[in-house]
């Protein structure tokens, strides 16, 4: 057993060697290899003169930034400007069946963006496909959220067996309508 762990520790040290020449600086390659990268030979100096010149130019790129300021400038009060300034997605509702809107406007299955409006003081939720108003509903203005996770939301809600109802809520307000299904 002796002889086994002399011959296994007289092994692994004759491999560590081995493989500690495979790692050694002269595997790395002659000088002449080393010489082809492109190094400069000369360093390049700039005068003081050159070096305010190019501070003067980086400053006055600064002063030509217009940009929002981010960091300790960036108070609270900003955030609202930006939430309110930001590009808004319109919610998309799934209408699974038609909807009766009265007896002669029917709303097909698929797939709308709601944009909620107020016109004259009033809530009204406009249903869009593609580019195409296809639906302008009057709601009804809450403070009810509707327990959603999100600010900006629609959904389509059974109301009761012959009835759904159209929850809506954004930054503006919370709205809800209920449209018939078609029988």
């Amino acid at each position: 057993m002796k002889k086994f762990f002399i011959l296994f520790f007289i092994l692994v040290l004759c491999h560590s060697t081995v493989m500690a020449d495979d790692d050694s600086w002269g595997s790395l390659g002659d000088l002449a290899d080393i010489k082809e990268l492109d190094i400069p030979d000369k360093q390049q100096f700039f005068s003081d003169k050159d070096f305010e010149k190019a501070l003067e130019s980086k400053q006055r790129k600064k002063k030509r930034d217009n940009s929002i300021p981010k960091g300790e400038n960036y108070r609270q009060s900003d955030e609202t400007d930006t939430i309110i300034n930001t590009n808004k997605e319109l919610p998309i509702l799934l209408v699974p069946l038609n909807l009766e809107i009265n007896e002669n406007s029917i709303i097909p299955a698929g797939h709308y963006q709601v944009l909620g409006e107020k016109e004259n003081g009033k809530p009204v939720l406009k249903l869009y496909q593609a580019h195409t108003l296809v639906a302008k509903l009057p709601a009804i203005e809450t403070s009810d959220d509707f327990n959603e996770k999100y600010i900006n939301f629609v959904n389509l809600k059974e109301y009761n067996s012959h009835q759904a109802k159209i929850i809506f809520g954004c930054l503006d307000f919370n709205a809800y309508t209920v449209v018939n299904f078609v029988q």
